[in-house]
């Protein structure tokens, strides 16, 4: 009874989100007050239903409902709680239902804290939002639909995939839709606002806000992705280039585009163009995304689906709404001329040149990505694109913008004196300086890599610094100002830093990773990096839904035990499969990674074992940028109440031409 009433609840939705695509839309063309008010409780209506159906497929797998055939697929009944509440979402039907419960959201959050905007702003961004939920909807309902019953139930279901099952992954796909998702927002903005005609302060500032909770979230999702990915595929990397995480990290890029480019039009309407065009291909990449996942076209690891048919369900619903939102960003390109004029010094001059390098690096990740598929389209052949080319494509830009950040950061509007930021930055210059000879000074080999990376992530900490301590003033009692300091220049230069440390510690870890792979017999010990591992015993163990050969291993440095390592090859009998849970000593300025492989003929064990330097700061750094979008987030300047009557005050002029 619960799941059809989820059922027939997602199908209300679908027919609301088909009213609010139309009704507001009319009304605004028309400056009908009542049939623009109609979008607040269509929006409300159609998240309601939207979380009602969700809760109803929650409940179906918690209760262990197997005659849906979803739960029969991706559940079992020995599956631990907080595994079956996120099998959910650990399939493609499910996950689909997540996103269009996120699409929903956005837009009651639209509904709900956008009364500072112009009713037919609101009226057409909430009818924009609900042209995206009526796509969703029908790909769900139409390919994808998530309470199709068994003819038969069976008594059990077939397990969830053993690589799902990890707190950190049950995470990452919440916190990556809503990023992904909260890019839709910022797509209906534009379209709302091309249509209206009007682009100016007030419009940046109603947009950052949506565009940096996306970006937080995205970099919150791609962080949790990336450290799944370091301890519970037991192969030790952090990164692989996979076509599924380029299809999370070129929208991250991009909005990291858009959030900057928005300051210029709050500040001085300038760059409009460049961000309403960043809007719309934001979202694009999103869809981009859910394409590559669920389409097959691309082999993947992360892949939820490889049907052809719901591929190119999305690739319709992507090209409707990119060269929807193209076209009419060409027809009214002559209304969004910029109001402020610049010098090639000035903050404004800087921000152009972060979007460039965001948006090349975007473009040489998608080229990358799609290369294989282009090339066997068009030239017959296969071939696979990896680390290699992204690495030496990509890393350039990054280096060039870690370089320019701090200046342009510290750069004043309009017109600046570049001599006079550098030499405001001269010590931090000269620190970053030392940083990298100090690094190059006691590296065992000669690579460049490591100390670049070291001096890149010191010169933005320390500009970072340089640039929060400027905000205070020349003279007084400059810490107590710090303190009092607007929480937006704090997140900027909380975000910046974390840029520097997640670079410094991707530069240490690729420069001076340590690797060895041998075979051990209990008791034995190896060295490795200045620390003993001693394999003492490898036993059975029975977990909750899978039996597990897990070993012990002692980690010693300079004859002191550090600690127990515990290392296993678990065995899902359900699904079938294997995985590999690897055991690491965790520290500030490296990580020991420990893994037990297969018995030997000999009657030893595979172990590989890895000293990794600086490896928490990558995720340190996500956590840091994170935190600094929040700060900024949380600045009252970006409460919606505390805008409303400027907002209000200028919703009737300054037009876009």
């Amino acid at each position: 009874m619960i799941t059809e009433l989820g059922h027939f609840a997602l199908v209300l939705a679908f027919l609301v989100a088909c009213v609010q695509a139309v009704v507001p839309l009319i009304g605004a063309h028309r400056r009908w007050p009542g049939w623009m008010a109609f979008a607040e409780p269509a929006a409300n209506m159609q998240f309601l239903l939207t979380a009602l159906s969700f809760a109803a497929l929650t409940y179906a797998f918690v209760t262990s409902d197997f005659s849906l055939k979803l739960v029969t697929l991706n559940s079992h009944s020995a599956k631990p709680m907080l595994y079956k509440i996120t099998g959910v979402w650990g399939n493609h039907e499910g996950s689909m239902l997540l996103w269009v419960l996120i699409v929903t959201l956005f837009g009651a959050f639209a509904a709900w804290f956008g009364g500072n905007l112009p009713p037919t702003l609101k009226a057409r961004v909430l009818a924009v939002q609900g042209m995206i939920g009526v796509a969703f909807f029908a790909f769900i309902l139409f390919t994808s639909n998530p309470f199709l019953r068994m003819a038969v139930p069976p008594f059990d279901g077939q397990d969830l995939n053993p690589l799902l099952q990890d707190p950190g992954l049950a995470f990452h796909p919440p916190f990556l839709y809503l990023g992904y998702v909260g890019l839709s927002m910022t797509f209906s903005f534009a379209v709302a606002a091309l249509i209206e005609g009007r682009i100016d302060a007030a419009w940046g500032r109603w947009v950052r806000p949506y565009t940096l909770a996306a970006w937080v979230f995205l970099t919150i999702g791609i962080g949790l992705g990336s450290w799944w990915a370091y301890y519970e595929l037991g192969w030790g990397g952090f990164w692989f280039w996979d076509p599924v995480e380029n299809a999370s990290f070129m929208p991250w890029l991009i909005a990291a585009a858009l959030l900057h480019s928005a300051i210029v039009v709050e500040k001085r309407e300038s760059m409009k163009s460049w961000t309403v065009l960043l809007a719309i291909i934001a979202f694009g990449f999103s869809m981009v995304g859910a394409f590559i996942t669920r389409s097959g076209v691309l082999t993947s690891v992360h892949a939820f689906a490889t049907d052809p048919e719901r591929g190119m369900f999305l690739l319709l619903i992507t090209a409707v709404f990119m060269l929807g939102g193209l076209t009419l960003f060409a027809a009214r390109a002559n209304m969004m001329q910029a109001k402020g004029v610049f010098s090639l010094v000035s903050r404004e001059s800087a921000l152009v040149v972060n979007n460039i390098l965001l948006g090349v690096a975007a473009f040489v990740v998608f080229v990358g990505t799609i290369w294989p598929l282009v090339s066997e389209m068009l030239f017959d052949r296969k071939l696979s694109v990896g680390a290699p080319f992204f690495n030496m494509a990509f890393t350039p830009f990054m280096v060039v913008l870690g370089l320019v950040l701090p200046l342009g950061a510290m750069l004043p509007w309009k017109r600046g004196n570049l001599r006079r930021v550098a030499g405001s930055l001269r010590y931090a210059f000269v620190l970053a300086l030392a940083v990298g000879a100090l690094a190059w000074a006691m590296q065992s080999g000669r690579s460049a890599l490591g100390p670049v990376g070291l001096f890149l992530g010191a010169w933005l900490v320390s500009g970072a610094a340089v640039d929060l301590w400027g905000r205070t003033g020349r003279s007084g009692n400059r810490l107590s100002r710090l303190g009092r300091l607007p929480r937006a220049d704090w997140g900027k230069a909380v975000a910046h830093a974390g840029l520097g440390v997640t670079m410094a510690g991707v530069a240490g870890l690729m420069a001076w990773e340590t690797e060895d792979i041998r075979v051990l017999q209990v008791g034995e010990s190896l060295e490795l990096s200045g620390y003993e591992l001693t394999l003492l015993d490898v036993r059975e163990i029975d977990g909750p839904n899978y039996d597990s050969t897990q070993g012990v291993v002692r980690l010693v440095q300079d004859g002191k035990e550090i600690s127990t390592l515990y290392p296993e090859k678990r065995f899902y009998p359900v699904a079938k499969m294997p995985t590999t849970e690897a055991a690491i000593d965790i520290g500030f300025w490296r990580d020991v990674y420990v893994v037990v492989g297969d018995p030997q003929d000999n009657g030893g064990w595979a172990v590989r074992t890895y000293y990794k330097p600086l490896a928490n700061w990558i995720w340190g750094g996500s956590i840091l940028m994170a935190l600094g979008g929040a700060l900024s987030l949380s600045d009252r300047r970006y409460r919606v109440a505390a805008g409303a009557n400027k907002a209000r005050a200028v919703s009737g002029g300054v037009p876009a031409e």
